[in-house]
């Protein structure tokens, strides 16, 4: 077997399964038990390890950027309801702060190389300097940026964190990690020189057509400006870019037009169907997002 998936949620588990016996994701077990009940040990002879797997979408992507099965990865996206906007607000003190377990599991079997996930909220950036410090003190070199999943071309904006550290980056010079959406934007890591841990670097600077936002310190994602509608006749917005081009508009309660997947309507009541494909959603990262990251790790 190449690949350990470890995720907790039955149905998630079962997607893998399909997902690995119709050959969409690296080969391997699916391991139901929490992150806590793992030990190191059981983790020998595996060659890539995702934690919080979800419905395999960091497998997903790995492939799509070219990363091969049999080369060594771990992936994770840690629980983000403790640093979620939407949730409790509880942070570090949430049960489902469960970093520190994986931290343990990389600490105790040093992969080569980790990507992980956050949501990019205020508290999601705390979550992510306490990461990049334990890594760092573990010998990682690290870095990390808050992307948008609608500058790699996702008809959606879902803003997140994502980082990388990687173990033979011990010590290490100034660089550049460039990523292109559409040949124009871009965004740098930068290494201190020292231990090579990464500073979170330039951000980029555009909104919806760019990687990442200017987010506005409390959610870290941009307000967007929509066309309003003018009271007596509504007006449809041409299309951007992108996949974006593609994409149906509603006109919303509040004036405002925005743009949704193509044939995709509302939630509703008695829309039971639909429920078994948002708890996938719920359960994903966005795969442009990770694959475009990976790719920018890859050039470095």
């Amino acid at each position: 077997m190449t690949a350990y998936y470890n995720e907790i949620d039955p149905k998630a588990a079962a997607w893998l399964r399909e997902l690995i016996k119709q050959g969409h994701i690296a080969p391997g077990v699916v391991d139901e038990r929490s992150i806590e009940d793992v030990t190191p040990n059981e983790l020998a002879g595996f060659t890539q390890c995702h934690f919080f797997a979800g419905v395999g979408v960091w497998s997903y992507a790995l492939r799509k950027a070219g990363w091969p099965d049999d080369r060594p990865v771990w992936t994770g996206s840690c629980p983000c309801q403790p640093f979620s906007a939407a949730g409790k607000g509880k942070g570090f003190t949430d049960e489902r702060h469960l970093w520190p377990a994986w931290l343990h599991l990389i600490g105790e079997c040093r992969p080569s190389v980790v990507f992980g996930e956050q949501v990019a909220s205020q508290d999601g950036l705390a979550w992510l300097d306490v990461v990049q410090a334990d890594l760092e003190a573990a010998g990682y070199a690290c870095g990390a940026l808050d992307t948008c999943a609608a500058g790699f071309g996702a008809p959606h904006i879902r803003q997140r964190l994502y980082f990388v550290a990687d173990a033979s980056r011990e010590r290490c010079d100034r660089e550049q990690v460039q990523l292109f959406a559409g040949g124009q934007n871009k965004a740098r890591f930068e290494t201190t020189g020292n231990l090579g841990a990464c500073k979170l670097g330039d951000t980029i600077s555009t909104r919806l057509e760019g990687h990442a936002g200017d987010g506005d310190g409390t959610t870290g994602r941009t307000e967007q400006a929509r066309p309003v509608a003018p009271a007596s006749e509504p007006c449809r917005p041409g299309p951007t870019n992108g996949l974006w081009r593609d994409s149906d508009w509603l006109f919303c309660r509040d004036g405002k037009w925005r743009p949704v997947e193509p044939g995709t309507f509302p939630l509703a009541h008695g829309a039971a169907a639909r429920v078994g494909r948002l708890r996938g959603y719920g359960n994903a990262i966005n795969a442009q997002q990770a694959q475009g990251f990976i790719e920018a790790y890859l050039e470095s």
